[in-house]
């Protein structure tokens, strides 16, 4: 075989061998990027910045709730982007001064995020800024993580650098405290730029 036809034998090998591991890599980055979606980047931002939260922790509190679908209800009734249960949607309008609240407002993702936002915010507050009682406040109940502390012989004006997720008792909370703790990083690194 001529020496010219090896080398464009090798071009054309390398070239297809370059087009391959671009295929992999692209298809690798929507794969990653289907995993952790973001929709309603503006609204996040508005909504978490009006109730003064990082906006990256609020994705990932969409994230583990919803993934991202407005229409999400859960088993136990919980409904839209942030999963908020009817009950506390509707203590939330009344201290938001919110008319004739249905629990139908929930699905819209505007609403929700209005509604979600100001109660994590809120639960943000009530628990000094300890993410992890926030958080698990958020799915489990305040009341709950009250108990939680009760039993632990801790106070909110202990000096604990941070409420240990290995702590809390039940398993669902423990799980959602920690998933969107691990996807606050990657909707940092992911959808940082998007949320600023």
């Amino acid at each position: 075989m001529p020496a010219s036809t090896m080398r464009i034998s090798s071009q054309v090998r390398a070239a297809v061998l370059l087009a391959l591991v671009s295929l992999v890599l692209v298809s690798a980055w929507a794969l990653v990027l289907w995993q952790y979606p973001l929709r309603y980047p503006e609204a996040v931002r508005e909504y978490a910045g009006k109730a003064s939260l990082d906006p990256v922790l609020v994705a990932a509190v969409i994230r583990v709730e919803s993934r991202f679908r407005a229409d999400a209800v859960s088993p136990r009734g919980a409904l839209g982007l942030m999963q908020v249960m009817p009950e506390t949607g509707r203590w939330i309008a009344v201290q938001l001064e919110v008319a004739s609240f249905t629990p139908e407002m929930l699905l819209d993702p505007f609403f929700n995020l209005r509604m979600g936002t100001w109660y994590l915010a809120h639960l943000w507050e009530e628990f000094h800024g300890d993410p992890v009682l926030a958080l698990a406040a958020y799915n489990g109940g305040r009341g709950r993580v009250r108990e939680w502390l009760r039993r632990k012989g801790w106070s909110l004006g202990d000096e604990n650098p941070s409420f240990p997720i290995q702590s809390i008792p039940y398993g669902e909370t423990r799980r959602f405290v920690a998933a969107v703790l691990r996807d606050v990083g990657r909707y940092r690194l992911l959808h940082g730029h998007r949320l600023e």
